[in-house]
């Protein structure tokens, strides 16, 4: 174990680039060598849209920072509870803030499974490679080959599972709903044919597509209908696979919504939705059904219901760090919560107390204090995962993903 944590602090904080760079490609060769592999986690998706699979919701975990401590939480529970689809993801915002390349990512997930003697596959998900409206509008192209470099670079790095984001292209002023999807449609196929034209040998790339975007308006069958019926249309005459799942809007947000005091906003989340997109999806389309975002801030009674409701996914991210800001020392706290004043102070509203402001940039600092969150010391960081354990183990509980691991085999 001390071999890789050490090969692992060099593939991630040496600033010899070429120590790094074999770094990394020793602990995937070891990885391979013990029978870990990273691998697409399509085939049971298109179960679940053939029918022939139900009664659980994959746990797709964005992990920002303490990643390696956090993998090994996560593959030390796969485990012990014999869970079989668990998707480790990183945000294209969030390979940003948190400093995190796909290839230091996938990297760090191998190694924590090795460290925890876990064999099989790892599912490693780009999640919420969205489209920055902003710039598309202006520079579309421009906009369009960040994507399609991003999308490259982690495929190279074996995130064998894409999550395109073109909700924010999505536009709400039309009358017509197929109108409305029309640029959606339009950029979802274009880097699905992408992402197909970059596949290996027997790896069938899992893609999902987002109809509307996390915080908005929730999402309608029509919608969903006017999209599928609309992206379909571009990729058939390719004769191409195309997405096995869609995200959807269902009342919540990214990270909760924080109060003056600090706490965070009761959500009002549409089950409906969900339940009606996922029987469209699996009875007309064929395909996996509905994704829940932003749902780690959600009462914990709730999470129940996605199996419940036939949610094939859920992503959770802000609690996991919420939990980490909980137990770090406080003179590191002390110190990240100064630098985000100083360093965020124009993200800080008018309208928000100090609070708020802290508890919706502080994901910010996660980059530039990764080298000394990673070394806080060890009772510190047990304190932290012991706590990640308990989360983890109610929600995967109240998910259904227990004893799993055959559902996996079969569709693998």
């Amino acid at each position: 174990m001390k071999t890789i944590d050490n090969d692992l602090y060099s593939a991630i904080f040496s600033r010899d680039e070429k120590l790094k760079k074999t770094s990394r490609k020793k602990i995937r060769q070891i990885a391979l060598s013990c029978g870990i592999y990273l691998a697409s986690i399509h085939k049971l998706y298109q179960a679940f849209g053939q029918q022939l699979v139900s009664g659980f919701t994959v746990p797709a975990i964005n992990i920002r920072t303490l990643t390696y401590d956090t993998a090994r939480v996560l593959f030390k529970l796969m485990l012990e509870k014999d869970i079989g689809p668990l998707i480790f993801e990183i945000a294209r915002s969030e390979i940003s803030y948190t400093q995190q390349t796909p290839d230091e990512y996938a990297t760090t997930i191998l190694a924590a499974a090795i460290c925890e003697n876990y064999k099989g596959p790892v599912f490693i998900q780009g999640d919420h490679f969205q489209f920055k409206a902003s710039v598309y509008k202006i520079e579309p192209e421009t906009e369009i080959d960040k994507l399609k470099n991003l999308i490259k670079e982690s495929i190279e790095a074996g995130f064998y599972n894409i999550d395109i984001d073109a909700s924010t292209l999505v536009d709400l002023n039309q009358k017509d709903l197929n109108q409305q999807q029309k640029e959606n449609c339009l950029m979802t196929a274009l880097l699905t044919k992408y992402i197909r034209g970059l596949e290996l040998e027997n790896i069938t790339i899992s893609i999902g597509g987002e109809i509307g975007h996390i915080g908005g308006k929730n999402s309608t069958e029509e919608e969903f209908v006017a999209f599928m019926n609309g992206y379909l249309a571009q990729i058939k005459n390719d004769n191409l696979t195309g997405i096995s799942k869609v995200s959807v809007q269902t009342g919540t947000s990214h990270g909760g919504v924080p109060l003056p005091d600090g706490t965070i906003a009761k959500v009002k989340l549409d089950f409906d939705v969900l339940k009606k997109i996922g029987n469209v999806a699996r009875e007309k389309y064929n395909i996996g059904g509905p994704v829940q975002h932003g749902a780690s801030t959600l009462p914990l009674e709730l999470f129940d219901q996605f199996p419940k409701t036939k949610t094939m996914e859920i992503h959770l991210a802000t609690g996991f760090q919420n939990i980490v800001y909980e137990y770090l020392p406080a003179d590191l706290k002390g110190k990240i919560y100064n630098w985000l004043k100083e360093n965020c102070k124009k993200e800080w509203k008018e309208d928000q107390s100090e609070e708020q402001f802290i508890y919706k940039t502080r994901k910010k600092a996660l980059g530039p204090f990764k080298q000394q969150i990673w070394n806080i010391a060890e009772n510190d960081k047990q304190k932290i995962t012991d706590r990640l354990y308990k989360q983890f183990y109610l929600i995967f509980e109240k998910l259904n993903v227990f004893n799993t691991l055959q559902v996996v085999k079969k569709y693998g």
